[in-house]
């Protein structure tokens, strides 16, 4: 087995994901939030996938990422098409995961130093 040395730049990683919260650095969060390399914030935006509008868009665009990953909660669901197009008229990748997935996702991305970000919706269900 092959061992290397972690050496994430980033300020932000995510730590851990359970249902109802995500722990990011050293800090639970049990609300929606977007994390980037650089950047944390919390509360975000939906609590559920069904109002995730454009707005929510607009301000992950403002972030100028080159992916970003959505977290849609503890169940793989899709927000309306033209939601993604917005994020892929800027040319921005749009990748739709549950909330999981996009946690890994992300830390994966970020340790490439990759200009990523996560919008996550944190959901008790």
């Amino acid at each position: 087995m092959k061992l290397s040395l972690d050496n994430n730049t980033s300020r932000y990683t995510i730590k851990s994901y359970e249902t109802g919260s995500v722990t990011i650095n050293h800090e639970q969060h049990s609300t929606s939030l977007v994390v980037t390399r650089e950047t944390l914030i919390t509360p975000w935006g939906p609590e559920q996938l069904t109002e995730l509008n454009q707005g929510h868009i607009e301000s992950l665009i403002e972030l100028q990422p080159e992916i970003i990953l959505l977290g849609t909660g503890n169940i793989l669901s899709f927000p309306h098409p033209s939601l993604i197009s917005i994020a892929m008229q800027h040319g921005i990748g749009f990748e739709v995961m549950d909330t999981g997935s996009a946690c890994r996702t992300f830390n994966v991305l970020s340790s490439e130093d990759r200009n990523v970000a996560a919008a996550l919706i944190i959901d008790g269900e």
